[in-house]
């Protein structure tokens, strides 16, 4: 949704059905979950609670979800459907939020919570809880003669955290400004148990975050203390090639029960990264590059390059590929650099400008050829294409660092000692 898209109130989307991309009805949105944070800041909005056609209650997280209008929600068509399991840092906002009694800022006087309203982050994907809509007078069945207001979230008390006494609540609330790096640094330091319960109260796409950042033994302790079913859940939320890694370290027994339980699309692409070995090309890269068709434009795959979810060194570079356009299947035509889309038109064919001249990598080439590749023409990613042609996916310079760098770099503080901690 675009900056400056319309502030909804929840009541108004208690009930209503959720669509695929194309039309279908995959059920009915019967909770939003949100995470309170410390003090009077904005909840953000994790999710909702979708009802399917079968009556189970799952899990959407925002990130999956397109378009929010207040009669109908429209998702990317990925639903997970495991059972709904409410974390100790989440609320579910009707029927936590709603109907509930707190007090004014300005003048301490006791209201009502009727409704709260959402609203998406500018040029980001995110959405926060930002307004409350408000009774005053007493609760129960008087309350309706009372004057009613929508004041901001920080106007009203009584929903936060408070910074005492949370127990691993008020430490995932402290911890969420912090960079997934930083917040693994701090979790590395932390006693074994104090890590498991910030672990269980972190949302899946933040503690996959986590994990991709922490010692490979922080990575198995941890997975090993979350219930299979999550654990699945994070793995799927983990890039494939780090996925890969982590399941490596596990015995064979443990990695196909988890491979098993994990959605089939997601557990496709990360056998194929087990079949390779670790430090080549086929094993380092990861199989969800930017792939367009011939017919695609710059228009397009500026579009795509623009996805928040993409690390640096995926953006700076599309790959051109005959249909399918997906890995593994797709036959390889060329590279789009960054720079090269920025300067042509908008409906310019990214066919005509691919740079053919560089040859892929094989996926069995070892990771000291994979370095001297990317230092030779400056590249932070290369694509990985097999005998027949098509694009395995690509190498970034990040998972190659990773395999240059000593065991513990990870536990090595990095930062300036003037510098700001946390940024």
């Amino acid at each position: 949704m675009a900056a400056g898209a319309p502030r909804i109130f929840v009541s108004h989307l208690a009930g209503v059905p959720v669509f695929d991309p194309v039309g279908d009805q995959v059920g009915r949105v019967s909770d939003l979950v949100a995470m309170l944070r410390v003090g009077r800041r904005p909840p953000r909005l994790l999710g909702m609670v979708v009802e399917v056609l079968s009556r189970r209650r799952v899990f959407v997280p925002m990130t999956r979800i397109t378009g929010v209008q207040s009669g109908q929600v429209i998702t990317t068509g990925v639903v997970n459907m495991r059972r709904f399991e409410q974390r100790p840092t989440e609320r579910l906002v009707l029927g936590e939020l709603l109907d509930r009694r707190v007090r004014l800022v300005e003048n301490d006087e006791e209201v009502t919570v009727l409704d709260v309203a959402i609203q998406q982050l500018p040029a980001r994907r995110d959405w926060e809880i930002d307004k409350v809509f408000v009774r005053r007078g007493k609760g129960g069945a008087l309350r309706r003669k009372g004057e009613t207001l929508t004041v901001e979230w920080s106007a009203v008390t009584g929903f936060s955290l408070e910074e005492e006494g949370q127990g691993a609540e008020s430490l995932v609330a402290t911890f969420e400004k912090l960079r997934p790096a930083d917040l693994a640094n701090a979790l590395h330091h932390l006693s074994p148990k104090r890590r498991a319960e910030v672990a269980a109260a972190l949302d899946d796409d933040r503690l996959a975050d986590v994990l991709e950042e922490l010692p490979e033994d922080d990575q198995v302790e941890i997975l090993g203390k979350l219930k299979e079913e999550r654990a699945a859940d994070v793995l799927e939320a983990m890039d494939p090639d780090d996925a890969a890694d982590l399941l490596s370290e596990l015995p064979e027994e443990d990695q196909e029960r988890l491979l098993t339980l994990m959605q089939p699309d997601d557990a496709a692409d990360v056998r194929r990264l087990l079949a390779y070995e670790e430090r080549t090309a086929g094993g380092l890269m990861t199989t969800e590059p930017i792939v367009l068709r011939p017919d695609a434009t710059v228009a397009d795959a500026l579009a795509r390059v623009r996805q928040q979810d993409l690390s640096p060194a995926l953006a700076a570079q599309v790959y051109v590929c005959r249909p399918p356009d997906e890995t593994p299947t797709g036959k390889y035509l060329g590279t789009v650099h960054f720079q090269r889309l920025l300067r042509d038109p908008p409906f310019t064919l990214v066919s005509s400008l691919v740079d053919s001249d560089l040859p892929p990598l094989g996926p069995d080439t070892p990771l000291p050829a994979v370095t001297s590749y990317l230092a030779a023409y400056n590249m932070v990613a290369a694509p990985v294409v097999d005998e027949g042609g098509s694009l395995l996916g690509a190498v970034t310079v990040d998972d190659v660092l990773d395999h240059l760098l000593p065991e513990d770099w990870r536990e090595t503080e990095f930062h300036d000692e003037g510098a700001p901690h946390g940024g």
